[in-house]
């Protein structure tokens, strides 16, 4: 391990900071404009036996589609009728120069409050493909959440064949409480969270649940007919995997970019990404389960472990006839998750950054802060400490104010820009720590902001840790999609660390190995202030986090505007 703590501090020495000249940049012009109107509101819902209250838009759950073409504007006016603040984030657009229409609370905006309303405006900039809008704020990700579809510009074709249809595929987590207090209780109680009482299906959960019998998502089939599937992971907590019992699935775009041809039996999914595949109808008439399951790579952790099923019906096929299920891999099976991986590719990987001016080492995984409270039978429930989530060893603590605003009006106290490029300590990341783990494997607590100049040609390295537990993390860089050029198993390694610069996925959410390690560029030329984080919204909120301000460059097409006017106040 020593060398290869020589090896990374030899690096970070070698990292030169390069200028860069920019060109003259051309805005696209967009095709039409788009508008929306959502309102956050609560809904009775009947599942699972029981009757209670979710958060919804407009009265749906998932919620609306919003489809656009790549170019168009979008306008979303939204109104929060709930009792509980609200916003939304597009997961995955870019929002070139439209920070402050980006939604994560508190880095970004201040929260819409009950009975405000903000209205979201952005571009579709050079993207087509999957994305989905969601809550940022609380875990009311749960149930206020949506799709994204954005078709290429007219005339412009897929790069496969066209289907016969489309269908949009939502995988979620279900809880019979309420989510908000949920997050509350699980913060209050220093451990874990509760596990959901099921996956869902585009809102379904399927036969495999107490009274879902009848609650089951259908797809009728022509023999023969290739089918598009959008396939949404918007779960709150759970990483899964999803197959259809005796059919391929050819995986043509990952985060809303078109990928090399890829066929596999199953997929994996975490929460945040979003991949098409085609499938074809090619089997004997017959009804055929889409099973969604659980991927849980961490040790000594609960999950839900019954399946979700929806039903690959070809027409013909008798109504009440016993579906085929589908056989998903086991909960633990890591290979198959680093199988997918290893085989996609990036369509068009022409921008690879093939030289580095910033470097950054990012750990990411958990800790088990000491126990600080009079009453800790009910406080530090997790190895008589608390539970929390870093970066660096530092767990990401939301101020009390938009982040994007205090950094635009030069507003001191609320953020520091010294979160470090590289740990702090450099040990055997994945097979030790430098302290007991897990009574004593505390973090530090920071709003940290990382600054980075325009046009920097960016690597990260993420590195996942075994302080508490090695896990495969899904890290969402907002603001930017990403070159996948590397991931391996154990410490990462320069010297010996095998890095795609040729044809890498393109991607905006991350799954880092578990017990392992992604490398990740990006050309930083988008100003404003951008969250990175864990998708798994429970090590979000125990801090897995930070934030890139990435500083203006040069002229209006390459600085951050000024702010709405109906920006929400906190």
């Amino acid at each position: 391990m020593a060398n290869v703590a020589t090896s990374l501090i030899l690096w970070f020495s070698l990292i030169s900071f390069a200028c860069n000249v920019h060109g003259v940049k051309q805005w696209p012009s967009h095709s039409s404009t788009r508008f929306y109107d959502f309102k956050v509101q609560t809904k009775t819902i009947n599942k699972l036996c029981n009757t209670h209250q979710i958060v919804v838009v407009n009265d749906m759950f998932p919620g609306p589609v919003v489809y656009a073409q790549e170019g168009d504007r979008i306008i979303a006016k939204v109104t929060n009728e709930s009792p509980y603040n609200a916003t939304i984030h597009w997961h995955g657009v870019r929002q070139i120069l439209s920070c402050w229409f980006d939604g994560p609370s508190y880095i970004t905006q201040c929260p819409i409050q009950p009975g405000q309303t903000f209205t979201y405006e952005f571009t579709i900039v050079n993207q087509r493909g999957t994305f989905f809008w969601h809550a940022h704020v609380s875990w009311l990700r749960a149930t206020v959440h949506g799709a994204i579809v954005v078709y290429p510009r007219t005339g412009v074709p897929y790069p496969f064949k066209y289907p016969y249809e489309e269908h949009i595929i939502v995988l979620g987590e279900y809880w019979l409480q309420d989510v908000v207090q949920m997050e509350r209780q699980t913060l209050a109680s220093g451990g874990a969270p509760p596990i959901s009482n099921a996956y869902t299906i585009n809102g379904h959960p399927g036969p495999n649940y107490n009274c879902s019998a009848n609650d089951v998502y259908k797809i009728d089939v022509v023999p023969g007919k290739t089918y598009l599937l959008r396939l949404i992971n918007a779960a709150l907590n759970m990483e899964v995997f999803f197959g259809i019992a005796d059919h391929q699935l050819t995986i043509v775009e990952a985060d809303a970019e078109y990928t090399k041809p890829l066929t596999t039996d199953r997929v994996m999914l975490g929460p945040g990404q979003t991949i098409n595949v085609l499938v074809t109808a090619d089997q004997r008439i017959g009804k055929y389960s889409m099973a969604v399951g659980p991927y849980m790579s961490a040790r000594n952790v609960a999950f839900q472990n019954i399946t979700a099923v929806a039903y690959f019906q070809y027409l013909g096929a008798l109504p009440n006839s016993l579906s085929l299920p589908a056989k998903l891999p086991k909960f633990n099976d890591n290979l198959a998750v680093k199988t997918i991986m290893s085989g996609l590719r990036g369509l068009d990987s022409s921008k690879v950054p093939k030289e580095i001016d910033t470097n950054l080492f990012v750990t990411v995984g958990l800790n088990v802060n000491k126990c600080r409270s009079k009453n800790p039978k009910q406080n530090c429930q997790s190895n008589n400490g608390t539970m929390a989530a870093s970066m660096n060893n530092i767990s990401f603590i939301k101020p009390p104010v938009s982040i994007l605003e205090a950094y635009y009006k030069g507003i001191e106290g609320y953020f520091t820009d010294d979160f470090p490029g590289a740990p702090l300590k450099f040990y055997d990341f994945v097979n030790g720590a430098p302290n007991n783990a897990p009574i004593d494997t505390n973090s530090m607590n920071g709003t940290r902001a990382k600054v980075v100049e325009y046009g920097s040609r960016v690597q990260i390295i993420l590195q996942d840790t075994g302080t508490v537990t090695t896990e495969n993390h899904p890290i969402h860089l907002h603001g930017y999609s990403f070159y996948v050029v590397g991931f391996g198993t154990g410490n990462y390694n320069p010297q010996t660390a095998s890095l795609n610069l040729v044809d890498p996925p393109y991607m905006n959410t991350i799954g880092v190995p578990v017990g392992g390690w992604a490398a990740i560029r990006f050309k930083a030329d988008n100003p404003g202030v951008w969250f990175m984080h864990c998708h798994l919204d429970s090590h979000q909120s125990w801090g897995l986090a930070t934030v890139l301000i990435v500083k203006n460059g040069v002229g209006h097409l390459e600085t951050l505007p000024h702010p709405p006017a109906d920006l929400p106040r906190c």
